[in-house]
């Protein structure tokens, strides 16, 4: 989480939103280099998890019991936002609407840092059923069987082609994209300055 934080520029005084914080460890740390932050999570046990971990080390964070189609914000207010592992919960429908009020929560300029469970590419076959779809994401890698089954058949997650469009239309430019693990995506964006603010 430091080294993210350090990455993305982390200043004192910034506001830092952390949606999806789970455990509060990166709000946390943002909150310790000087950071405003709210750790936001709609799951109670998650957030009075964050809420122990900050108060253990001293670290004013705030909380708010809210998702990404929920969480309450001023418009052009924060300095970054941060989202992990938190958007493949929405159908692609929902996650438009979750990026876009995301987009109207930074200030220009302003960064969104994503990681997501997403699909990087496709197996080669006319017939993807489940099964192949999972023999071909844990190829060469230490994924459970079980668990990637159960992700695909009841979650979100969307090819990386996807996410990457949707996050354009939206108005974001991509500053970077890595995709480490068949089933990571690592997406840092900026919202734009208006024509006229740019220098």
């Amino acid at each position: 989480a430091r080294a993210a934080l350090k990455m993305l520029g982390v200043q004192r005084g910034w506001r830092i939103a952390d949606i999806g914080c789970g455990n509060g460890v990166l709000a946390t740390e943002a909150a310790l280099m000087g950071a405003e932050v709210d750790a936001i999570d709609i799951s109670p046990a998650m957030l009075a998890l964050a809420e122990i971990y900050a108060r253990d080390r001293k670290a004013p964070v705030r909380t708010q019991s809210a998702g990404l189609l929920s969480f309450a914000y001023r418009p052009e207010s924060y300095d970054l936002i941060v989202s992990e592992f938190t958007l493949h919960h929405l159908p692609d429908f929902w996650k438009a609407v979750a990026l876009a009020r995301i987009f109207a929560a930074l200030k220009p300029g302003a960064n969104f840092y994503l990681r997501d469970i997403v699909f990087v590419s496709m197996p080669d076959g006319v017939d993807r059923d489940v099964e192949q779809w999972a023999d071909f994401s844990i190829k060469n890698h230490d994924f459970e069987r079980e668990n990637v089954v159960t992700h695909m058949r009841d979650e979100y997650s969307t090819f990386g082609w996807v996410i990457e469009r949707m996050l354009t239309d939206i108005g974001f430019t991509l500053e970077s994209v890595d995709y480490h693990a068949p089933l990571h995506g690592t997406y840092l964006l900026r919202k734009p300055k208006p024509e006229h603010q740019q220098s």
